[in-house]
């Protein structure tokens, strides 16, 4: 066997039941138009032994974009072509898709091997499988080299952060849906990454992707990150630390520039010049955010890991600039991520234990996590002390 096959077995835990059926994805009905997803043979060494998909919209210009889509376990290129709405985006603003899958002879429940050593490291195994769709794409399709994104879900998320930390020199930004930081696992496990989280400085998550690429010294990925808030699969912890490792290797502070609410109970903060963003999606648990409609922010199918809430395909690409250069829609207002200067800020110091039980934190693993923030304050008991500071209604910070 190429995979130890029982190392991710856990990651669809409570969720195991609900599978993504490659046939019940592909009953959606077929565009107007001749272009379709297709599969592509030897597009090159193929090391992780994956298989290609691309689809390419009619009348696709010389030198158009190019976004990687990377699926969660138990699903397929079809489904998360078919249900993400990432179509109707390269239909209307002249982008390529190219959709990696992988299979359960790699990974029992086809899930991309974000945690093992020869498929996350630059130039082996899986990462240079998709690496290789991507030159592809440029030298057959035309697509442009220096406007290649990256978006995925889960253990494609996951997979995602691998891309953005392994070839900076090939992805311009990137997405990351419920995922996890880049080397996560190894070395922890994947148990604890997904279920408690592991937690590091910005500056340690930041040197394992910079030890991705040594001697790299050329401009890095921007990164937008999605997580439910009510994610049991993957806990909404490792956005948290994903932010950190991101915006660290921006070398932006790990403090919001602006906020803002969206639809579907969505949290934004942005970090820096736009060099990071975190979405939270109140309530959501484990999927991709899709929004069904006609609306031009609206898009996708709901169906299993395709929860309906808001259009996550839509706000990456602009994010990503392929709108021609457009602004996010307009929203509710952008607030300043601090409290008023004329109203002091509220904080609290208290054990771990008593910050849980008053409502300001949450436990999950054995671990305290503010709410709102997420952040991770140690152990859940009386002995360990936290100073938490209140920065919008539920939302606390640590540090005041």
């Amino acid at each position: 066997m190429r995979r130890s096959p029982s190392l991710l077995a856990r990651l669809t835990g409570a969720v195991a039941g609900a599978v993504l059926v490659a046939a019940a994805a592909l009953t959606v009905a077929a565009p107007a138009q001749a272009a379709s997803l297709t599969q592509v043979a030897g597009f090159g060494s193929n090391p992780g032994n994956l298989a290609m998909y691309a689809y390419r919209p009619d009348n696709l210009p010389a030198n158009a974009p190019a976004v990687v889509l990377l699926h969660g376990c138990t699903q397929n290129a079809a489904g998360y072509f078919a249900n993400s709405g990432w179509q109707k985006y390269a239909d209307q603003w002249k982008f390529a898709l190219i959709v990696p899958q992988q299979s359960s002879a790699n990974q029992p429940l086809s899930c991309f091997n974000w945690f093992v050593e020869g498929d996350i490291t630059r130039g082996q195994g899986e990462a240079l499988s998709i690496k290789q769709m991507v030159d592809h794409a440029k030298n057959t399709y035309g697509t442009d080299p220096g406007r290649v994104f990256v978006s995925g879900l889960s253990a494609g998320g996951a997979m995602s952060a691998v891309m953005l930390a392994t070839y900076p020199d090939v992805f311009a930004a990137g997405s990351v849906i419920a995922g996890l930081p880049y080397r996560c696992s190894p070395p922890a496990s994947t148990s604890t990454c997904q279920y408690s989280g592991v937690n590091k400085t910005p500056a340690a998550w930041g040197d394992l992707v910079r030890a991705a690429h040594p001697g790299y010294s050329g401009s890095r990925p921007r990164v937008a990150i999605w997580h439910g808030t009510s994610d049991s699969t993957v806990v909404p912890a490792n956005a948290v630390e994903l932010r950190d490792q991101w915006t660290n290797v921006r070398g932006v502070s790990q403090t919001p520039t602006s906020t803002a609410s969206l639809t579907g109970g969505t949290s934004l903060e942005v970090y820096g010049n736009d060099d990071v963003r975190l979405y939270r999606v109140s309530g959501m648990g484990h999927g991709t955010p899709v929004d069904p409609g006609s609306g031009a922010e609206q898009c996708g199918s709901a169906a299993a890991y395709f929860l309906d809430t808001i259009c996550s395909s839509y706000r990456d690409a602009v994010f990503f600039g392929l709108n021609g250069g457009g602004t996010d829609p307009t929203t509710s207002p952008t607030v300043s991520p601090t409290s008023s200067p004329t109203t002091p800020p509220t904080c609290v110091t208290a054990s771990n234990y008593a910050h849980v039980t008053a409502g300001r934190a949450y436990h999950s693993g054995g671990y305290a996590y503010a709410n709102g923030s997420n952040q991770r304050m140690g152990l859940y008991n009386t002995f360990y002390t936290t100073t938490l500071k209140q920065t919008a209604p539920n939302h606390w910070v640590i540090g005041c």
